[in-house]
């Protein structure tokens, strides 16, 4: 931190401190420079006004030496006039005095997020999605599913997979059965989806004749899986009178078929999931305490999204490669659309971000991701996180937004203007490279 009042900061110093940050400061932004030439730092907070050179020189002078730092001018104008030479020199946002730690350690959170994205967007270039199991993700919130994983796949515990809907339960389960070594079927079927005479022939089969439409018997999946595993989705969901003939089933290991008058053995590791909480469910007798014991005698927790951010960027180049059409290179991500998918919430988890991104490469007009090809919902999220008028962000786009209007759209005579490039100007509007190059 670059400011000559020391009342300034010693009270910035001490809050960001309190709040886990290391802070140097110094009084000239001469001393800065130099520091910054010897070691690395994440943000440089500067005064405008200082003797000697000013925030916005040093914001110059500092970018040039590490263009990826991120620069916060504190000032006790906030005209419009200093925030465009600001935006101008690189800086990513200015504060206004006196300084309000509140209001600095949301703008740090801003520029952490920026940064972080900035950095996955850089290490991206040539580099490898995480994969493990046949689920992409490097996160420790992840790493540690794949840990439980690989610890009982091999062995025959009851499983109960927990989680958010689209957070991935059904690949978890298909890993432990792909890393078991059985040699059978992975069969899948969800327990919400049929009514109890259905689902009790679906996973125990039945006998010609059973019901209407039976001509000939029919073994259930129990059986069909042969060796392999059986993966009951939303168990959460299923009848109170279909609960009680699965947990006779998973005591006897054998199933009774429809209209049948014997039992019969299966050999099949039953895999369980749920998007509920089984202990409220047990609580309002939806779901039997004796099955949850049977079937819950390992959990894997499956982390939701939204508390696995460092994985949204790589799950999403993941699906542009998956999605890319056909005879091209997948789509690039544009830094604009990078920041909305990272501040987005994701409540539909992994399964929303995925078709997120085959929707956006369907608009795709060009060789990246803009904005625009994006759901309405995550357009509005970055001005959503941005929306405090005290930004950059926001005086940024204000000023840009009046300039194009008073040239009647002209970008070049806007970027004249503003003092920028016309490419410049075009990738601040979130536009891709191919329409910056179209003038």
């Amino acid at each position: 931190m670059a400011d000559d009042e020391p009342e300034v900061s010693e009270l910035v110093e001490a809050g960001l401190a309190r709040l886990g940050h290391q802070v140097t400061s110094v009084k000239t932004g001469e001393k800065a420079l130099e520091l910054l030439g010897a070691t690395e730092f994440d943000v440089l907070l500067t005064d405008q006004a200082m003797s000697g050179m000013t925030g916005v020189e040093l914001c110059r002078k500092a970018l040039a030496l590490r263009p990826h730092l991120c620069v916060i001018i504190f000032t006790g104008f906030g005209s419009m006039e200093l925030a465009v030479e600001a935006l101008r020199a690189g800086a990513y946002d200015f504060v206004t005095k006196p300084v309000a730690l509140d209001v600095l350690t949301l703008t740090l959170k801003r520029a952490a997020l920026r940064q972080g994205v900035g950095r996955d967007l850089r290490q991206s270039t040539g580099g490898e999605t995480p994969v493990t199991f046949g689920m992409v993700g490097g996160s420790a919130a992840i790493q540690r599913v794949f840990d439980v994983v690989g610890r009982i796949a091999r062995t025959e515990t009851a499983v109960l997979i927990q989680g958010e809907t689209g957070t991935g339960k059904e690949l978890v389960a298909r890993a432990i059965h792909e890393q078991s070594g059985r040699k059978g079927r992975f069969v899948a079927i969800n327990c919400s989806a049929m009514p109890e005479g259905l689902l009790e022939s679906e996973l125990f089969g039945h006998m010609a004749g059973a019901f209407t439409d039976a001509r000939e018997a029919r073994a259930g999946l129990f059986v069909e899986a042969r060796g392999g595993t059986v993966f009951l989705d939303e168990i959460g969901e299923m009848p109170l009178g279909m609960q009680a003939k699965l947990l006779r089933a998973l005591q006897e290991k054998k199933v009774r078929p429809l209209g049948g008058a014997r039992e019969i053995a299966f050999d099949a590791r039953i895999v369980t999931a749920t998007n509920r909480n089984l202990a409220d469910e047990i609580e309002a007798k939806r779901f039997r305490a004796d099955l949850y014991y049977r079937v819950n005698v390992v959990t894997v927790d499956v982390p939701s999204l939204r508390s696995r951010p460092d994985d949204i960027l790589p799950l999403a180049r993941y699906f542009l490669g998956r999605f890319k059409r056909p005879g091209h290179e997948p789509l690039r991500l544009g830094r604009a659309v990078a920041e909305r998918l990272v501040a987005y919430s994701w409540p539909g988890n992994v399964r929303e971000l995925e078709n997120c991104i085959e929707r956006a490469v369907a608009f795709a007009q060009f060789d990246e991701i803009t904005v625009d090809d994006l759901p309405p919902e995550l357009k509005l999220v970055w001005d959503d996180a941005a929306s405090d008028n005290s930004t950059l962000d926001f005086v940024e786009q204000s000023y840009i937004q009046k300039v194009l209007e008073a040239v009647d759209g002209d970008t070049q005579a806007a970027a004249g203007i503003l003092g920028f490039d016309s490419r410049t100007l075009r990738r601040k509007l979130g536009l891709s490279d191919a329409e910056r190059d179209v003038e």
